[in-house]
């Protein structure tokens, strides 16, 4: 039986590992591969790493894991969890059985791509969601904004501190007059319509194809499409979850911890807040550290 089972191998589960391997607990990383950042280029504000492709940084981190035996990484996913906090069990995806004492939950998020030519295509490159991420190497240049909702006013006021030329793009929303007003204060364009097409040009550029017939080109594309769980263990569990503005994210307290004693959770499928790689790092080591230090006798 291992002590801990980690869900899910991109950088929240890796640090989990890392901090258990170090503790020298028994730990098994299932990992499909398919982390949430493989469409970027570059990795920025991750201290050590800045500018690093993600899938360097990922490689490297596997690299290091593999100076401590008690960590094993399997590259394969969970199907089913039974049992309960000392037993769980789990069948994975090649019909193999494991049992862990914890389960740390970091299968993360997938973004649901809007069924607008060119969009998934973009996305990483013209079309990207976090200005700490990105917004440094586009400084300056003229932004682009979906609006996805009030929510959005936020971004708004955020993105100024990058740039002073952004321009709106309702998308079909039904934007407020106020809001209408304060974007104007701002020198903020709403641009109606919706968007039917979005072509990319350059390295970050795209100009968005309107219903009206009219094209904006942007050097970059700010976007923010709702997302969901990438596995659903989480439903058959029962584990409670919060609703955010795009998705929903699993509930933990101080300690990581979900709903059900012995599960905890990291990264992107429990962050209702600013998702990065950053944040992925801290939540899993935290999710690691809380795990071994409850099954200190």
């Amino acid at each position: 039986m291992d002590d801990v089972i980690i869900i899910g191998g991109s950088f929240a589960g890796l640090a989990a590992a890392l901090q258990l391997g170090r503790a020298r607990r028994k730990v098994t990383v299932l990992d499909t591969g398919l982390r949430r950042n493989r469409f970027a280029g570059r990795s920025h504000g991750v201290l050590g790493h800045d500018h690093k492709p993600p899938s360097d940084i990922w490689a490297e981190a596997r690299q290091q894991l593999s100076r401590y035996p008690a960590i094993r990484m399997i590259n394969g996913r969970a199907d089913s969890i039974t049992g309960a906090i000392d037993n769980f069990s789990i069948v994975t995806g090649d019909g193999e059985s494991l049992r862990a004492r914890r389960l740390i939950l970091s299968y993360g998020v997938v973004d649901q791509m809007p069924d607008v030519p060119g969009y998934a295509e973009g996305w990483g490159t013209s079309i990207i969601p976090c200005p700490y991420c990105d917004g440094f190497e586009v400084a300056d240049q003229h932004w682009g904004l979906v609006w996805s909702g009030p929510q959005s006013m936020n971004q708004v006021k955020l993105f100024h501190d990058w740039t002073d030329k952004l321009t709106v793009f309702a998308d079909g929303h039904d934007i407020a007059p106020e809001i209408r007003a304060d974007l104007a204060g701002r020198n903020t364009p709403v641009v109606d319509g919706r968007v039917t097409g979005i072509a990319r040009h350059g390295t970050h550029g795209a100009t968005l194809k309107l219903h009206t017939g009219l094209d904006v080109a942007v050097n970059i594309l700010f976007a923010h499409p709702r997302t969901k769980p990438s596995a659903s263990l989480h439903d058959s569990l029962g584990l409670a979850t919060v609703n955010t503005p795009t998705g929903i994210a699993l509930k933990t307290d101080d300690r990581r911890e979900t709903s059900v004693p012995g599960i905890y959770a990291a990264g992107d499928l429990a962050n209702p807040g600013i998702p990065s790689v950053t944040t992925a790092i801290w939540q899993g080591a935290m999710a690691g550290i809380f795990a071994q230090q409850s099954m200190l006798a």
